[in-house]
């Protein structure tokens, strides 16, 4: 019988997890997403009252990205090795949620400090803040390695997340467009008053709905293969990390797809986009209430293939998809003008721009979550390999790679803007559509994320676990659980997985 054939794979005993602790878990990662929705108006807020300039802001924010890469290696080693009676993760989730707290009601008030402390005090807030959101985001990649070793129960992650993140988005997008913005008259300090405490509180509530579907598998014998895991000391995470080319073949990619998601997202690029050039900041609200339904499909959609044919398959596809939409977005935009979308009067023009924007946000966006997934996949593999449990640093190695090129999207767009004649503030609705605010426009949400969907493509080439190497993986943690390792017939137990898996073309 092949070692790839499903009926060995279904007699194999596998780590379960109920819908139910799927479900709540996968609400961590919208905990630390709605802080990333909140984080894209800090420019708005430091340059509109704080006083600081808008090329100084997106420098500030790419740094602070880079050092969020630069400390998560530790916080993965934190991680791996936290024991506690509560157990590995939920201890992370919580500490990380209250620093985040912490850091979001110093970062808000700072307008009310004297001129030579509002540097100082911005700094170190979204230095606070970075450390909190690293913490806890961490461990959505993490847990996941002990949450289930099922590969059709993983995707149902996916399908979870991008339900709740385009929910959470969307109705984020729509409060903020349609009426706090109009109520308050603009990112107002009474705006952020209302708007800031609504963000912690639904945090928290999240945070602690992932604590409860995360509880019963936070426990040592769904770690690894257990009680029989190898221990790892320092000097074994270099040799780690440069020995598992999985791990190394993904990070790259994701941190592509990752910066092309944080295009499609920054409020910058929105107000561009729809309040200059289409005249009309509000249809960033609108639209995004149109495209719920499509969002959650290219979800959907996404994590039934991977159920199907391999998380890698479905990853690989999606980005294919991307550059096509990619590239007729960026046509349709060349001879967009203010006035052209309208869904109260809806024509042709719309119908195209809608379908295409959607398109091109699905296929860009919905691979950033296929990737929680895969870094549980990556853990396993090293575990089939040496032995090892180490999702946490894993996982972080994963934020690295994301922090150092996603640190490229504020600073990319500081950049274009101060190119076109915005280097002391960012354009507004109020600013008029321009040719050279068109072109910065068009690179911003369609040249650059293509080029970075087209450089994932490349990475994701030599990214080796497809559905039937997975298959193998789990068949031989299985039998390294349920082995003796004081008897010597053990010995020669056939390696399923080998240290080296040969690339595989599309």
């Amino acid at each position: 019988m092949s070692k790839n054939d499903p009926t060995v794979l279904s007699e194999t005993k596998l780590n379960r997890a109920k819908l139910w602790q799927i479900v709540l878990f996968t609400l961590n990662n919208s905990s630390t997403n709605i802080y990333l929705f909140a984080f894209g108006f800090v420019v708005y807020y430091s340059t509109g009252l704080v006083g600081l300039t808008a090329l100084f802001v997106s420098q500030i924010m790419g740094y602070i990205r880079i050092f969020d890469g630069v400390i998560d290696p530790a916080i993965g080693v934190l991680i791996d090795k936290t024991d506690t009676k509560f157990g590995k993760y939920r201890p992370i989730m919580v500490l990380g949620n209250i620093i985040t707290v912490i850091s979001f009601l110093v970062l808000f008030n700072i307008h009310g400090l004297g001129e030579g402390m509002k540097i100082p005090v911005f700094l170190l807030a979204l230095v606070v803040h970075k450390i909190g959101y690293s913490l806890q985001a961490t461990v959505t990649k993490a847990g996941q390695a002990a949450l289930t070793s099922d590969p059709k129960q993983r995707p149902i992650f996916n399908i979870v997340d991008g339900w709740v993140t385009t929910l959470l988005f969307t109705g984020g997008q729509i409060v903020v467009a349609n009426l706090l913005v109009p109520k308050y008259g603009g990112f107002t300090p009474e705006f952020f008053k209302v708007f800031i405490p609504g963000i912690m509180i639904i945090s928290a509530v999240l945070g602690i709905l992932a604590i409860i579907g995360i509880a019963e598998k936070d426990n040592k014998q769904y770690f690894g293969i257990g009680e029989k895991t190898t221990k790892t000391s320092f000097k074994d995470y270099w040799a780690i990390v440069k020995g598992n080319r999985p791990l190394q073949m993904l990070t790259m990619a994701a941190a592509f797809v990752k910066f092309n998601a944080q295009m499609f997202g920054d409020q910058v690029v929105l107000m561009i986009l729809f309040g200059i050039i289409f005249g009309n900041f509000g249809l960033s609200g609108t639209i995004s209430l149109v495209l719920i339904l499509p969002n959650l499909l290219f979800t959907t959609f996404a994590a039934t293939i991977a159920q199907k044919r391999g998380l890698r398959y479905s990853y690989v596809r999606y980005l294919q998809g991307a550059v096509v939409s990619l590239a007729l977005l960026g046509g349709l935009l060349f001879f967009a003008n203010p006035g052209d979308l309208s869904f109260s009067n809806i024509t042709l023009w719309t119908v195209a721009f809608t379908v295409v924007f959607a398109c091109a946000k699905g296929f860009t966006s919905t691979p950033s979550g296929l990737a929680l997934t895969m870094a549980a996949d990556v853990s396993d593999y090293e575990t089939s390999v040496s032995g090892r449990y180490v999702s946490g640093m894993l996982s972080t190695m994963f934020s690295l790679t994301d922090s150092v090129a996603s640190s490229f999207a504020p600073m990319s767009i500081g950049w274009i803007l101060a190119a076109v004649g915005f280097a002391q503030a960012y354009p507004t609705a109020d600013t008029p559509l321009s040719p050279q605010l068109r072109m910065a426009g068009i690179v911003m949400i369609s040249v650059l994320p293509l080029v970075g969907t087209l450089i994932a493509l490349t990475f994701m080439k030599f990214y080796p676990l497809d559905k039937e190497t997975m298959e193998s993986v789990q068949i031989k943690i299985a039998a390294m659980k349920q082995s003796d390792p004081s008897d010597d017939d053990n010995a020669e137990m056939p390696q399923v997985i080998p240290n080296t898996i040969p690339a595989m073309n599309d």
